[in-house]
C-alpha cells in the first residue's frame, strides 16, 4: 500500500513537471509569434548638400516602414535605393539593381506639395523620389520582403552624378 502511494505521488509529480515544461514551451512559442508581427516603424531622412541623415537606416522583413524624406538643402535632391551603381558617360547614374523592382514591391508614395516633380527623371530608371525645393517632402511606405534582405544603397544622382560623387549616399539595411 505504501509503495502504491509512492507510485501515485511520483505520477502526480511527473504530470506536474511535464505540464510545466509544456506550458513554458507553448508560452515561448507564443512570445516568438508576438515578436514576429513587427510594429510599424517610421524614419525621417533629411537630404542636404551632400548627405542623407541618418546615413544608415535598419528595417526588418515584415515590418511596415514609412520613410519621410525631406529636402533641407538649397538644391534639388532625389533618393533612389539599389545596388551596383550604373554609369552614363563615366558618371554615376542610378543602380543596376533597384530595390523595389527587384523584390516586386510597389511602395506607396505621397508627395508633400503640388509643385513636386514626382518620381521621374529622364536620365534615370527605377523608383525614385525627386524633391526640387527646400522644404519639399514625401513619404515612402512599404513592407520589406525576404527578397529585400541585405544592404541597399540610398543615393542621389542629381547634376549628372555630382551629388553622388560628393558623398550623397547612405545605407538601407533589411534584416531577416
Amino acid at each position: 500500500m505504501i509503495n502504491s502511494l509512492k507510485y501515485q505521488h511520483r505520477e502526480e509529480v511527473m504530470k506536474k513537471v511535464i505540464f510545466s515544461f509544456v506550458f513554458i514551451f507553448i508560452a515561448g512559442i507564443l512570445a516568438a509569434c508576438a515578436q514576429a508581427t513587427s510594429e510599424p516603424v517610421s524614419y525621417t531622412i533629411e537630404m542636404s548638400e551632400f548627405a542623407f541623415s541618418p546615413s544608415t537606416v535598419e528595417v526588418k522583413v515584415g515590418q511596415p516602414v514609412t520613410l519621410e524624406v525631406i529636402n533641407n538643402g538649397s538644391l534639388e535632391h532625389e533618393i533612389m535605393f539599389g545596388q551596383q551603381v550604373t554609369l552614363m558617360e563615366n558618371r554615376p547614374n542610378g543602380y543596376m539593381t533597384e530595390m523595389f523592382t527587384s523584390a516586386g514591391v510597389d511602395p506607396e508614395t505621397m508627395m508633400g506639395t503640388d509643385t513636386m516633380e514626382g518620381m521621374h527623371e529622364e536620365s534615370h530608371s527605377g523608383f525614385m523620389v525627386v524633391l526640387p525645393e527646400t522644404g519639399d517632402r514625401a513619404t515612402i511606405t512599404f513592407t520589406p520582403t525576404e527578397k529585400m534582405v541585405g544592404e541597399w544603397e540610398m543615393g542621389c544622382f542629381e547634376q549628372e552624378g555630382v551629388h553622388y560623387d560628393a558623398g550623397m549616399k547612405g545605407t538601407l539595411v533589411v534584416q531577416p
